[in-house]
């Protein structure tokens, strides 16, 4: 029997396909061509462009697994936001803490008590004792990054190949062929040449981190403790032991992203495998659809940077925004990460041995997209 792909074939089931979603789906057609005369390509952030029909559906409500679209067609949701509704849409708890907020103040750039019980509650989980807030998690590894310059005085990252940590702009490089650092396709008005500001090394490669260290211009390693924007790729054993031991050797702050990977349990890989970072960042799951992203440090950490910042100039360093930490998200957050969780909230130590099992194989090994909507599901799950 041939295994021979014919591709004639599937272009006309997808003509089919293609067809049938227009039929089922008129008033998102409808509500597309009017929203493409005032957003560009017709919708509101450039990624939801990227669709395999004619045009995105458009969305009516969302509860818990499922959303149904304008068209009155209801789906299971494998994505939930892209994590940014992990614990479910609009959970029952979540949505009764943003009404109460929302009668008695949104936003006032002041603390709020909630604060202190999300900080409480992420230093159980992750062993860092000092948080701050941002807006997202792409904020938290910016700020994160000009800490880390400042408290070394060294002007480089490294980043693992194929990384995704947001939009921040010094992680959108890769490796050309000779091994040099070079812009990512789709780069869009990189600032400066990323050799300026990027070190890259594969993931599992630890000859090719400490090459990359010892140059001696490294302030930082920021790293997703599993990769999860190309399939899914987990760390060898003892791999995140050594690069912990690494960034210490060449006097470098070691970042670990946990914005996915809290999938894995309450505290993420970092809580699961006994990492020590530096410092750690996080967003989106965290209040529950709420924008938030958040970054917590050693006491080491936050004593240089209260040595090395002045209070009068505080406000004007590129750290913080008007509405980092709103009322609003202190108290969304102050549910969802203090919620307790039942069983069925819990990964399948089954699941977890599926989708690790096959993975340890290869620096950066790109696995297969079933394999990449499983995590996908577990994210969904947790």
């Amino acid at each position: 029997m041939s295994t021979q792909i014919d591709r004639t074939h599937l272009a006309e089931l997808r003509k089919v396909e293609e067809a049938r979603f227009l039929v089922n789906h008129k008033k998102s057609s409808e509500a597309f061509a009017d929203s493409q005369k005032v957003m560009h390509e017709g919708v509101p952030m450039s990624w939801m462009a990227k669709w395999p029909g004619a045009h995105p559906v458009f969305v009516k409500e969302a509860k818990g697994a499922r959303f149904t679209d304008i068209d009155g067609n209801t789906y299971i949701d494998f994505c939930l936001g892209d994590t940014g509704s992990m614990t479910g849409h609009s959970p029952d708890a979540t949505v009764a803490a943003i009404k109460r907020q929302a009668d008695i103040g949104i936003t006032s750039m002041l603390p709020t008590l909630d604060a202190a019980v999300v900080s409480k509650e992420l230093a159980a989980r992750f062993g860092l004792p000092k948080w701050q807030f941002t807006v997202t998690a792409t904020d938290a590894n910016r700020h994160v990054i000009r800490y880390c310059r400042l408290i070394t005085g060294r002007s480089k990252i490294i980043v693992i190949d194929r990384c995704y940590h947001g939009s921040v702009d010094e992680t959108f490089a890769t490796l050309d062929g000779a091994g040099n650092t070079i812009k990512r396709e789709g780069n869009l008005g990189a600032p400066v040449d990323l050799a300026v500001t990027t070190r890259v090394v594969e993931f599992n490669d630890l000859v090719g981190m400490e090459a990359a260290l010892a140059h001696g211009d490294v302030s930082a390693i920021l790293m997703e403790p599993a990769m999860t924007n190309v399939g899914i790729v987990l760390p060898e054993d003892g791999y995140l032991a050594a690069v912990q031991s690494l960034a210490k050797k060449y006097g470098a702050l070691l970042i670990i992203d946990e914005t996915h990977t809290i999938s894995v349990g309450p505290g993420g890989m970092t809580q699961d495998l006994g990492l020590t970072p530096d410092f750690l960042t996080i967003g989106k799951a965290i209040a529950g659809g709420i924008p938030v992203g958040t970054f917590g440090m050693t006491e080491d950490v936050a004593n240089s940077i209260k040595k090395l910042v002045e209070l009068e100039i505080i406000d004007t360093g590129g750290i913080g925004s008007t509405l980092a930490r709103s009322s609003l998200a202190n108290s969304s957050s102050s549910v969802v990460t203090t919620r307790k969780k039942s069983k069925r909230h819990q990964a399948s130590p089954k699941l977890q041995n599926v989708l690790s099992s096959p993975l340890t194989a290869g620096k950066n090994k790109l696995e297969s997209p079933s394999l990449s909507s499983l995590f996908r599901l577990v994210l969904c799950l947790s």
